[in-house]
């Protein structure tokens, strides 16, 4: 059994400093007095809930500073969080109620009709106690209720138990839940601190939703882990995050490029100084180069990284002095992770080579939940199968070429559909675009390209075709083109081409 109370020591360290600041009320909350709150809600949820070691707890709640309370609360009783992302229908909800059997329902007074709908569509797999997160009778009303016993709740803990399980957006299916530990939190608090430098004195703004792991373990949880400060955001707002990190002094910012490339947009990111910006840390899609060089000429490099909810999230980091001279790798591996990349029979291959990324190391979840063919075929020898292709340059930098199942083959030839798209950014009358293979009775597949014009752009399908002649293949230009005033993007940035797939099924 390990401490992994990181609340407590903080405390205990450097009590007066701030931890957590809920940016909409203005609250900020110092390490003693976050420690006192979480003590308070873990006596709570022992003496009144009764509740045990491993069972779960279902959370429907938007970003609050009272979540992060909840988290560390129940990581003393020793109970799993399910943090549920409030976007979803009342039936994705019952998947998730039916699959991880909670204990407890904790939602948010906003989300109860919807809440009560999911378990009334879940009845039949469990029996969860709804329990309202905010307003009269809640625990939000718990944690600040000073006449409740706030002494302190030793929390010790394996490395391999459980304390979260974080459901992946289910673009190829329904959803799984991956299981979070202690160990893969401490460990990518670890890499993560030891590649981005974080020190004490850091503050950051945490607005990625708490029902994805860009939320928790890109930033906060290693934050959190430092004894640096957290600046919580219920939502991302390209003008307040600006603004806020000259405000603030914000040295580290994260984001997806969808963020990224709407902050650029904003007439506040010609206002802003973002000196005290060391870097932003990017991840969940490719940046485009053009947008790279946007914040670089802003003074901010871009850190591109990759991760995944099941091994990290903090994988591989790009060092801010390379973010032109190698734009868009994402560098190297953090510390304490091994990597291959393999052929379809998992030989390994040279550099230069395209292949499937394997990842082994502390980070790696134990499995998905309640599914063991799923994390049979995720983790075998103990090498966690990504699906992503990617190569290596001379260098040891790598790259990531595509998704292993967004590729498809054209007269014989593969194609990675991410090369194409991100030389299609390079046009500039394009503002994005997104690739899919589709049926031809001659090449067996050929590509098709989504596009988005820039604001005012006049391009048509032909112009975009002879951009590509002469700086493509022929067998990787697109056969078709269609203009789309939006591309699909899951709730982590990443672009759904399997609605795009649908869209063309016509379905």
């Amino acid at each position: 059994m390990i401490r992994t109370d990181w609340f407590e020591r903080w405390a205990l360290y450097s009590p007066d400093r701030p931890a957590i600041t809920d940016h909409e009320s203005g609250r900020t909350f110092t390490w003693e007095a976050a420690n006192r709150i979480i003590n308070r809600l873990a006596r709570v949820f022992i003496d009144e809930f009764t509740l045990k070691r491993g069972e779960r707890v279902a959370v429907l709640a938007t970003n609050e500073v009272e979540y992060i309370f909840l988290f560390f609360a129940l990581q003393k009783t020793g109970a799993i969080m399910v943090p549920v992302n409030y976007r979803l229908a009342p039936r994705e909800v019952a998947h998730i109620l039916q699959d991880c059997s909670p204990r407890l329902f904790i939602v948010q007074r906003d989300f109860g009709d919807a809440a009560l709908d999911a378990q009334r569509q879940a009845a039949t797999q469990t029996d969860a106690r709804l329990l309202y997160f905010d307003g009269a009778d809640s625990l939000v009303s718990r944690m600040f209720n000073e006449q409740l016993d706030d002494a302190h709740v030793p929390q010790e803990a394996d490395f391999d138990t459980p304390c979260m399980i974080l459901y992946t957006s289910g673009t190829t299916g329904a959803p799984k839940g991956a299981l979070i530990t202690h160990g893969m939190m401490f460990w990518n608090s670890v890499n993560t601190s030891m590649r981005l430098n974080i020190v004490q004195w850091d503050v950051t703004l945490t607005f990625a939703p708490f029902f994805h792991t860009g939320g928790w373990n890109v930033l906060t949880t290693p934050f959190l882990h430092r004894g640096a400060h957290i600046v919580l955001l219920k939502k991302f707002d390209p003008d307040q995050v600006l603004r806020l990190c000259d405000a603030l002094h914000v040295s580290v910012l994260f984001g997806v490029p969808t963020m990224m490339d709407m902050m650029y947009r904003t007439p506040a990111f010609a206002e802003v100084t973002l000196d005290s910006v060391r870097y932003a840390i990017v991840g969940g899609e490719p940046m485009p180069v053009a947008l790279i060089r946007a914040w670089q000429e802003k003074g901010v490099p871009i850190r591109q990284g990759y991760g995944l909810t099941e091994f990290g999230p903090n994988v591989f980091s790009l060092n801010e002095e390379d973010a032109v001279r190698k734009i868009g790798s994402i560098g190297f591996p953090n510390f304490y992770i091994d990597t291959r990349v393999v052929d379809d029979a998992d030989n390994d291959l040279p550099s230069g080579e395209v292949g499937e990324l394997l990842l082994r190391g502390p980070v790696c979840t134990p499995g998905y939940w309640n599914n063991p063919d799923a994390t049979a075929e995720t983790i075998r020898d103990g090498w966690l199968h990504t699906g992503d292709l990617v190569r290596r340059d001379e260098e040891g930098y790598f790259y990531v070429v595509d998704r292993k199942k967004d590729m498809f083959i054209s007269g014989a030839e593969n194609v990675y559909p991410a090369e194409i798209e991100h030389f299609l950014r390079t046009h500039p009358e394009v503002e994005n675009a997104a690739v899919i293979g589709v049926p031809d009775d001659t090449w067996g597949e050929v590509g098709k390209a989504y596009i988005v014009l820039s604001d005012g752009a006049s391009a048509g399908a032909d112009d975009i075709l002879a951009y590509c002649r002469g700086n493509l293949a022929k067998f990787k230009i697109p056969k078709y083109v269609e203009f789309v005033d939006a591309l699909p993007v899951s709730d982590s940035g990443k672009i759904l081409k399997k609605q795009l797939r649908q869209k063309q099924d016509g379905r």
